[in-house]
């Protein structure tokens, strides 16, 4: 083989491993209505989830919200938006699609899509003219609005809207984010008061919004869609920029009503007790040992405030222990060396070492600390 020919093997080896080794560009465009569109800072606090997802990935995924508010299909469609994005859209792109909120407006002809026909042609037209490009759909349920029946519970006030969606995607073989599920799961775990925090909903201003989002509750809908988006395996974890661990999973009533081991809020003032310095320490401290009487919980958690002059003595403990300062200044001896110790400051010790804390100057030490219960 000739020299030649050896040096241009080379060459596009070169270039098919650095090719290998590029990271993988890919947009993210959003086409729906006032719940995912873009807000101008001078409307804050409303906020569309499409706003919030670009948060969710590192600078290799390229998010593009095209949603406009007050659109429907039919509307989106016959006012140019469609045109235009689909102009945008390459090969390999994602085209999420969110409609319905407005689709279901009986009393204006020029958005109303009947669920049963107009709704799912419409979402169809998305669909197959992404695919024409080379771009993947991915239909999207529409988001909850927040509405609570006499009981409590969440109501779904898209009905046929997001049957159809479900449908569309199960007919056309298109990925599916149920956000219409996983928002009401979300609002129907908040519960009725909590729950107004994350729309727009502002006692000064007479403001009573259960469709719009406050910016917390785009930024929480927007934490499903990205994590919805890596379990379909349409973009890598690896491109994640924050957790997704947001949202509550399917039956999460049924769970808490067999839920044998409750949770439970404490407070320290009903718990606390004085007593004199643990280990042979000197002075006195304040305890208050959190869960005490909780079964089955494996930990035990303490605050502990030593007062001026107090300490903890010197002990071996024969297991993990991490003290974590609160408030104060303290003098923290591991095996035998001396720590000055502030608020901030975490110390570990290990089976085999010992330890001791003293409180220093005018100021309590308060600290909390943690280890593993052996106790049934």
């Amino acid at each position: 083989m000739s020299r030649l020919c050896l040096c241009l093997l080379s060459l596009l080896f070169a270039v098919h491993a650095h090719a290998a080794d590029a990271p993988s560009i890919q947009r993210v465009f959003i086409v729906g209505d006032s719940t995912a569109s873009e807000y101008p800072p001078a409307r804050y606090p409303r906020t569309g989830w499409g706003q919030m997802l670009d948060g969710y990935f590192d600078a290799d995924i390229e998010v593009f919200n095209r949603a406009v508010s007050g659109r429907s299909t039919r509307s989106y469609v016959v006012e140019r938006h469609f045109d235009k994005i689909m102009a945008e859209l390459r090969s390999g792109d994602l085209l999420l699609i969110q409609f319905g909120h407005n689709d279901a407006k009986q009393d204006d002809p020029s958005r109303y899509a009947d669920p049963e026909v107009d709704f799912p042609a419409g979402l169809n037209r998305f669909v197959t003219t992404a695919r024409a490009r080379g771009a993947i759909p991915v239909l999207i349920t529409p988001v909850a609005r927040r509405l609570f029946d006499a009981a409590g519970q969440a109501v779904d006030t898209h009905g046929q809207y997001a049957i159809a969606v479900r449908q569309q995607a199960k007919a056309g073989i298109v990925p599916l984010i149920d956000l219409g599920q996983r928002s009401l799961d979300w609002i129907d775990a908040l519960g009725p008061e909590v729950s107004k925090a994350y729309f727009l909903h502002d006692p000064q201003r007479g403001l009573i919004d259960d469709t719009h989002f406050h910016r917390r509750g785009a930024n929480a809908v927007a934490c499903m869609v990205a994590g919805d988006l890596v379990a379909l395996k349409l973009i890598e974890a690896a491109h994640l920029s924050r957790d997704v661990d947001c949202g509550m999973p399917p039956g999460r009533r049924q769970r808490l009503a067999a839920q044998s081991l409750p949770s439970a809020i404490q407070h320290a003032e009903t718990i606390e007790m004085t007593q004199p310095g643990p280990h042979g320490g000197d002075g006195l401290t304040v305890s208050a040992s959190f869960f005490a009487d909780a079964p089955k919980l494996g930990l035990v958690v303490r605050r502990r405030t030593l007062h001026q002059g107090a300490s903890i003595g010197l002990h071996e403990h024969g297991k993990d222990e991490v003290y974590y300062v609160l408030s104060g200044q303290g003098e923290f001896t591991l095996d035998g060396v001396a720590h000055s110790v502030i608020a901030g400051h975490a110390m570990l010790t290990r089976d085999a070492s010992s330890h001791s804390l003293r409180q220093i100057g005018t100021e309590p030490l308060q600290i909390l600390i943690v280890y593993g219960n052996d106790r049934e």
